[in-house]
């Protein structure tokens, strides 16, 4: 193999991206504003610089794909576009200094309850940091804007993917049990069981959704899912109405919504890991250090409420419990349910 690597330009790697994602050469030009020309000499350029085909161009097809030195190459380049990205982002925040910006990703639940009062705290002692933030429906999608130098940090969800990341753990927010108010006292023990076959109102699958029905899943059981929102105060207005129960991390919910009861499971339901990520390569200035340890302090209250209130909970059911029998379970045979 030639020892040419150290000619490759980043030019070179742009055009074998465009060529991959478009699918023809013509489509490339077209998405990198250069000539037709201009790209096919870069990726046939970068073809002799490392010794190897990358593009299968075939008489007769409008389109073109990678050969499997191709898709091996790509993913090198889109880490090495990724990394550029990031230093270019490092630079400006270094230029900027203690007056300059801060960009967090942020996703609906945290947006409610944490963001406020650590936004609060922080302009309080940084008055001359700009910070923008932006709004996810998956935090998937945040950590990527991360990895690629879009936001200095974001708030996410554990399991976080491999790659350039430091992580801190927020706190651990539990899963509780949404029940309409008219229909409290049918829910008065609720057990995972209780839950198969029942009307349930869920968040779209994401990391948070999939870990309540995995969970029980993992127990053999199957609720009938009839609605789903990724809106917080839709899937409890939901609830509230009567269209089905929802099991929520408390994060998500409004715990004073007297339309709605907020029930535990018999079983621990795995609380979701709340966690702050950034990149570990990347400058930091200290506005980003201080904002990660205000988010630390403040996620830290928050998780001592909870567990105040989830232990304000079970003593309200042991009172109720103790004055009034427990209600007959409808007898479950969950291993003929079908598959």
């Amino acid at each position: 193999m030639p020892d040419n690597w150290q000619s490759i330009d980043l030019k070179h790697l742009r055009a074998l991206r465009a060529v991959a994602h478009k699918g023809t050469f013509w489509a490339a030009a077209e998405d990198l504003h250069t000539s037709l020309s201009t790209v096919s000499d870069h990726v046939s350029a970068l073809e002799a610089l490392v010794g190897q085909r990358l593009v299968e161009r075939s008489r007769g097809r409008r389109t073109v794909e990678l050969t499997d030195a191709g898709r091996l190459l790509l993913t090198h380049a889109d880490a090495i576009e990724s990394r550029l990205r990031a230093a270019e982002a490092d630079f400006r925040a270094y230029a900027a200094g203690v007056s300059g910006g801060l960009r967090v990703g942020i996703y609906q639940s945290v947006a409610n309850k944490v963001l406020p009062e650590v936004m609060r705290r922080f302009k309080a002692r940084w008055p001359d940091v700009d910070v923008e933030v932006t709004e996810g429906d998956h935090d998937t999608q945040l950590v990527d804007a991360v990895e690629r130098g879009a936001l200095d940090m974001s708030f996410a969800i554990q399991p976080i993917p491999d790659g350039p990341f430091e992580i801190r753990e927020l706190m651990r927010d539990p899963y509780v049990l949404l029940v309409t108010a008219r229909s409290a006292l049918a829910w008065k023990r609720p057990a995972a069981a209780d839950l198969d076959d029942a009307a349930m109102v869920a968040y779209q699958h994401g990391k948070h959704q999939d870990l309540a029905e995995d969970f029980l899943l993992g127990l053999g059981v199957r609720p009938r899912f009839v609605f789903r929102s990724n809106d917080n105060g839709t899937v409890q207005a939901m609830v509230a109405a009567g269209l089905g129960v929802a099991l929520a991390p408390l994060l998500a919910v409004d715990e004073v919504d007297t339309k709605v009861r907020i029930l535990q499971l018999a079983e621990p339901v795995p609380p979701r890991v709340v966690v702050v990520v950034w990149h570990r390569d990347r400058y930091r200035p200290p506005a980003a250090a201080a904002f990660v340890e205000t988010a630390i302090a403040v996620a830290a209250e928050i998780e001592r409420k909870h567990a105040g209130f989830l232990r304000a909970l079970v003593r309200r059911h042991r009172q109720h419990g103790s004055r009034t029998p427990a209600r007959a379970r409808r007898p479950r045979r969950l291993a003929s349910r079908p598959g």
